[in-house]
């Protein structure tokens, strides 16, 4: 009996999705144990690379079991979601902390010595479920100007609240998703380059009221970088680290930059010059491949599913991942500046990597409830692939 079980569960996962996530974690976790090999002391492991493969153990269960639970359930329990996600965000407000090199951010909570939880890694899972609720509710009548007003103010919630504790790489993400996601679901389009406008006329005041000296001068470093070498810095060694790299790479745990820790963050933000240290533009490729491939498949699993709300599910989590690999290899080659976003799977960080597995499993739970592809859904996506 037990054996029929897990056969039947077996059969029902999306067992291409799971291996593409596992092996970027995989790679991470390499990655990882590279870039703090001199911590190590000897070990076969460093310290990060431990937190890293604990949280993937724990992430990789806690997303097993969502799996299981079928998405109209997770649904359902919105309110119980949107309340603790918000809860741990409103606890950085006594207890936010912010981090060794991260003075601007007092976005982690600090669980033990050595342990600090990121609320706002969590609450990026909780929006994904509460808009992708929210959007189904209003399907009908999703481009009238109070439901897009409604809309525009459930997420502005947690955009506000992760601004307020200084972590404006996750509020970028947050903005990113709350685009794609309204874009995909089929919203007007006259209300994009409304949107633009009004962010437009609103960066004066972001930038003087919003940003703090850091973020400004950090944003400033990209523009001339010769007046604020300090804030250019940890770019600039991860650009030297990249074109020492070339084509095949130096090698594993060989990295001249890596090793020497030249790199500031390297096991975090510039992940991705690890990379292409150690492993060249051949190794970056084949990366960017495996993030290519993850996000087709989200899209199948999304197109797959015979509800609204589930496909909303599977574009969140794919917007969520597409829109941080952009910005960390964006900060990595000095297009964008430097603001704390992790490179997904691949990155050192417990809360982000079972965080993402917790997006994984929604869309195996999506995939596991949904039968075959139907188009009775009419959003802006199908309206695309139908016509290519």
């Amino acid at each position: 009996m037990i054996y029929k079980h897990l056969k039947k569960a077996f059969k029902e996962t999306d067992k291409l999705f799971l291996l593409l996530c596992l092996f970027l974690s995989a790679v991470g976790t390499v990655m990882v144990s590279s870039a703090t090999h001199r911590t190590a002391d000897g070990a076969l492991l460093s310290r990060d690379a431990k937190v890293m493969v604990l949280a993937l153990v724990l992430g990789v269960a806690a997303c097993l079991v969502i799996s299981f639970i079928d998405y109209d359930l997770i649904l359902k329990l919105w309110p119980v979601i949107a309340a603790g996600s918000l809860f741990l965000m409103l606890l950085l407000i006594p207890f936010g902390e912010a981090p060794s090199g991260r003075e601007d951010a007092r976005s982690w909570l600090r669980i033990t010595s050595s342990l600090y939880l990121q609320p706002s890694e969590i609450l990026k899972i909780g929006f994904i479920i509460t808009f992708s609720k929210h959007l189904s509710l209003l399907k009908n009548d999703l481009s009238s100007v109070k439901n897009v007003f409604f809309l525009c103010v459930h997420a502005m919630i947690p955009i506000a609240l992760v601004v307020y504790t200084g972590d404006m790489g996750s509020a970028l993400i947050f903005m990113l998703m709350f685009v794609g996601m309204m874009f995909i679901a089929g919203v007007h389009w006259a209300y994009f380059p409304l949107g633009i406008a009004a962010v437009a006329a609103a960066l004066p005041l972001v930038w003087y009221k919003v940003f703090d000296n850091i973020q400004r001068n950090r944003i400033l470093a990209l523009i001339d970088p010769q007046s604020y070498p300090n804030e250019i810095y940890q770019q600039q060694q991860a650009g030297n680290a990249i074109r020492e790299g070339g084509f095949f790479g130096t090698g594993l745990f060989k990295g001249a930059y890596t090793q020497s820790g030249s790199v500031p963050e390297s096991a975090n933000d510039m992940i991705f010059s690890v990379i292409c240290e150690e492993t060249g533009l051949i190794g970056a490729f084949v990366v960017l491949l495996l993030f290519a491939l993850l996000a087709i498949r989200i899209i199948y699993v999304g197109k797959r599913a015979n509800n609204y709300a589930a496909s909303m599910i599977c574009y969140g989590v794919m917007f969520m991942i597409i829109a941080q690999v952009a910005i960390n290899i964006g900060m990595c080659l000095k297009l964008l500046p430097v603001i704390g976003i992790t490179l997904p799977f691949i990155s050192a960080g417990g809360s982000s990597v079972v965080s993402l597995y917790l997006a994984v499993g929604l869309v195996l739970s999506v995939y596991r409830s949904s039968g075959t592809i139907s188009y009775d859904n009419d959003y802006r996506f199908d309206r695309i692939a139908r016509q290519i």
